[in-house]
This record gives structure tokens, C-alpha cells and sequence, in this order.
């Protein structure tokens, strides 16, 4: 029998967002719920975290991701760490709009 462990920061309120997030039906439900829930700092810091992402998949360098986007190389290591070595969420969001 398998057993999984739930991660410390996995709480009871974080799944009542994810099934919150999985009842969006379109991108416009979407939006709206995000700009409620989130400040346009909070929104833009998510949008630009996902442009980075896209590019680390890409094997862009870090300064060429950098210099595109106009996020800190802090940013662009972080999210990087999370792309190769994270829950995989990156990386199966990635795969599902190709």
C-alpha cells in the first residue's frame, strides 16, 4: 500500500482554492476571479514567473531570459529551480498547451 505525504504548506484553504480554480470553465471566468483574488503587483509577478518558465523550457540562458523579459536574474534562478526541480507543475502546464 502506498502512502502519500502532504506537504506542510498543502492546508486545507489551499484545496479549497484548487477546487476553486478548477471550476473555471473560461479564460474570462478565469480573469475575473484572478483580479479579484490577486493585486495587479501579485498578477504581473505570476504572469512574468510563467513567460520565464516558458523560456527555461526552451533552454533560453538565464541573462538572454533576463534581457527579454525584464525580470531579475533572481527571478529567473528561482523559477528555473522550481522548473528542473519543483512538484513538476511547470512542466505539465507546459506539456498541456503545446
Amino acid at each position: 500500500m502506498t502512502t502519500t505525504t502532504v506537504p506542510d504548506w498543502e492546508t486545507s484553504e489551499m484545496r479549497e482554492l484548487y477546487q476553486a480554480f478548477l471550476k473555471i470553465k473560461t479564460p474570462e471566468e478565469c480573469s475575473r476571479f484572478l483580479r479579484d483574488l490577486c493585486t495587479l503587483s501579485e498578477l504581473n509577478a505570476i504572469a512574468e514567473r510563467w513567460q520565464v518558465a516558458k523560456l527555461i523550457a526552451q533552454e533560453i540562458p538565464y541573462r538572454e531570459i533576463h534581457k527579454r523579459t525584464g525580470v531579475s536574474t533572481a527571478t529567473v534562478t528561482r523559477v528555473a529551480h522550481w522548473y528542473h526541480h519543483g512538484e513538476g507543475g511547470y512542466r505539465a502546464m507546459l506539456k498541456k498547451i503545446k
